[in-house]
Parts: structure tokens; C-alpha cells; sequence
């Protein structure tokens, strides 16, 4: 008898047109779904699910293949294929930047971070002068060369997403902010410092499925999108003195925003 006949998972419809490894496909994403595999179990094996439904291998891993693309699994080799773990940091737009965080020497991500239970690092740190792209050009305000900060942020030893902010020369330079670390609070504690206290942040986000170049910064898995997100950070007198270019591991974040009623 199959391991899998007390119910956990159903059997093919005969009669139905949908093809047989999309059914698998389709009963293993409700079991997940319906909490019956949780994040981190094992998935049946290969060879449970070949005796289950009576199908070939290559049918199997068809059906695996789609729950892959979909983000919802990941497999190991050797040991078997997993479901995918939900989103930890949750990214509270309303709350990341509030002054108090960097009053307490927090950047955003360290706050997040502790939120989340994990262990927040820093690696692959660049800080250099550069020509702006025209778009980072026209977002600060036509200025021709930036003070650029590039940086990979990782939980637990995890890379989770990569960044690169870039000020305007006549701010940044000379400063605390040239410097590898630009001390507590991270640059907009500095640009505080510096007089240009902030006002507002515009942010613009979409999804797409990652360069290869990000899925290797990033060591994505197979079907894992990325969020990509620019933001302007803007002072009280309107001027913009910083734009972060991030892009995120999709399956790492949750993006949470509170809008007012009217």
C-alpha cells in the first residue's frame, strides 16, 4: 500500500483534460496551502509519489518542476525537495525610517532584523565617485557625479538583498558618509548631522524575475523573483540627497504599508 493512501494527498481524475503532472502539481500546492506540509517538511519522495499515482519518474519531476518555478519549493540534491520557507522580515514602510531608529544608532535593516529574530550583516562594501546614470542624475536634481555606496545585506548568513545608494558629491564628500562605515544610525543619521533633515521618501517597486548576476549576488533559487525598489529621500527644503537602488529576494520580505482613509 502507499505511504500516501491515509489522504494527504487525493488521486488523478481520469476524465479530466488538465494534464496528469499539472493534477500533482495542483494536489501538492493545496496540501502545502492547507498547512499539511509546512514550511521546511520534506516533500513525499519521488518514488512515493510514482507509486502513489502510478506515473513515471519523469512525471514526478515535472510536477516538482512547476511547484519550483512557482517559489513555493526548493529542492536538495541528495535529500529531497522542501517547502520553501514564508517571508521573515516583514518591512514596515510607515515605520522603517522614523527618526527615533536612528536617534537609538539603528539603521532600517538592524531594525528589521530584530524584529525578525535574525542576525543582521553587512558584506561586499564599495564607497566611490562616479558619473551618475541620467536617471540618477535627474532624480537628484541634474547633478553630474555622486558619492556612491554599494553593499549586500544578509540575515543569518543569508544574502537577502543588495543596495546601492547614491548622494550628491557636494554633501557627501569629506564626510562620515565617504567612510566604509558611516557610524550608528547609517548615512541619513549623518545627513541629519550635516543639516539636511529629512522630510519625506518617495519609493517606486515592481517584481521581475532576477538577472543572473542577481541570482548569483543573491544565490536565488529556482523561480525566486526579486523586488526591485528605488527611493528618493527628500530634506525639508524639497532638495533630493539620496537615491537607494535595492533589489530583494522576493521570498524574504513581506511589504507592509499603512494608507491613510482619505
Amino acid at each position: 500500500m502507499s505511504p500516501l493512501s491515509s489522504g494527504l494527498l487525493g488521486d488523478l481524475d481520469p476524465t479530466s483534460d488538465r494534464a496528469v503532472f499539472r493534477q500533482i502539481a495542483d494536489q501538492l500546492r493545496e496540501a502545502i496551502d492547507r498547512g499539511r506540509f509546512r514550511e521546511g517538511d520534506k516533500l513525499p519522495s519521488e518514488a512515493d509519489l510514482v507509486d502513489h499515482y502510478g506515473v513515471s519518474r519523469m512525471t514526478v519531476r515535472n510536477s516538482f518542476s512547476i511547484l519550483q518555478g512557482e517559489g513555493l519549493v526548493h529542492a536538495e540534491h541528495g535529500k529531497g525537495v522542501f517547502v520553501r520557507p514564508r517571508p521573515p522580515v516583514r518591512r514596515l514602510a510607515s515605520d522603517r525610517f522614523a527618526r527615533r531608529h536612528r536617534e537609538q544608532g539603528k539603521s532600517a535593516f538592524i531594525v528589521e532584523a530584530d524584529a525578525a529574530g535574525s542576525h543582521p550583516q553587512v558584506d561586499s562594501l564599495e564607497v566611490k565617485e562616479e558619473k551618475a546614470s541620467q536617471d540618477i542624475s535627474t532624480r537628484l536634481g541634474s547633478v553630474r557625479r555622486v558619492l556612491a555606496r554599494r553593499r549586500r545585506y544578509l540575515l543569518d548568513g543569508r544574502p537577502v538583498e543588495f543596495a546601492t545608494s547614491y548622494l550628491p558629491l557636494d554633501i557627501a564628500r569629506g564626510t562620515q558618509i565617504a567612510e566604509p562605515n558611516p557610524g550608528p544610525g547609517g548615512i541619513y543619521a549623518r545627513l541629519e548631522e550635516l543639516g539636511h533633515r529629512l522630510d519625506h521618501f518617495e519609493e517606486e517597486i515592481r517584481a521581475r524575475m532576477p538577472s543572473p548576476a542577481e541570482v548569483k549576488t543573491l544565490r536565488l533559487a529556482s523561480g525566486v523573483p526579486v523586488i526591485h525598489l528605488i527611493r528618493t529621500a527628500f530634506d525639508t527644503e524639497g532638495r533630493a540627497v539620496e537615491v537607494c537602488d535595492t533589489v530583494m529576494a522576493a521570498d524574504a520580505y513581506v511589504l507592509s504599508y499603512q494608507l491613510p482613509a482619505t
